[in-house]
């Protein structure tokens, strides 16, 4: 693993800190009037999810871990858990579906995600940007309804609400932004 200095840590950066993996999630570079200058990094926990917030000066050495990600893809969910099949060695684990949190109604029948792997622990997973659904249940089009940036509500084939604009009537096939969980175009 390498180390580097506390000025050196990135968002997006997985650190070994007090005997755990944090993720880097804000980091602030602060130069006080008094004193040396330092980095504030809020950092998350990948195991428990806990926050932290911890200083670190240019001299601190932190170490950097590389995570290893690898193309999983979904086959079936049996009591809570979720099973995934490598694609490379044809392997198949099985993941807890809280690994996904409020993204995991966007999983779908052999959609491949990426799984970031310490040693042989799955530490995250992470769908694809965009996800195609159909809209099972929304408000009908009314014409002449076309006033900027108005939504409607509807709900989708997963369960999930989503808002999304006046033109887009039921069964219709819609791309849904995984990240901000939110409409993106017609599908």
């Amino acid at each position: 693993m390498a180390k580097i200095n506390g000025n050196e840590i990135r968002p997006g950066n997985v650190l070994e800190h007090d005997g755990g993996l944090w993720a880097a999630v804000k980091v602030d570079h602060v130069k006080p009037g008094k004193g040396g200058a330092f980095a504030q990094v809020e950092m998350r926990n990948l195991r428990n999810g806990s926050k932290l917030n911890e200083r670190f000066r240019s001299a601190d050495k932190v170490e950097r871990v590389r995570l290893e990600q690898k193309d999983q893809q979904f086959l079936y969910e049996s009591d809570g858990m979720l099973v995934f099949m490598d694609t490379e060695t044809y392997e198949q684990i099985e993941l807890s579906s809280e690994l996904l949190g409020e993204r995991r109604p966007f999983l779908q029948d052999g959609m491949t995600i990426v799984v970031e792997f310490y040693e042989d622990e799955a530490l995250n997973a992470t769908l694809p940007q965009k996800v195609t659904c159909t809209v099972v249940e929304t408000e009908p089009v009314v014409k002449g309804q076309t006033a900027a940036n108005s939504f409607k509500p509807a709900i989708l084939d997963n369960g999930v609400k989503v808002m999304v604009p006046p033109f887009i009537a039921q069964d219709e096939q819609v791309v849904i932004n995984t990240e901000a969980m939110e409409y993106s175009e017609r599908a």
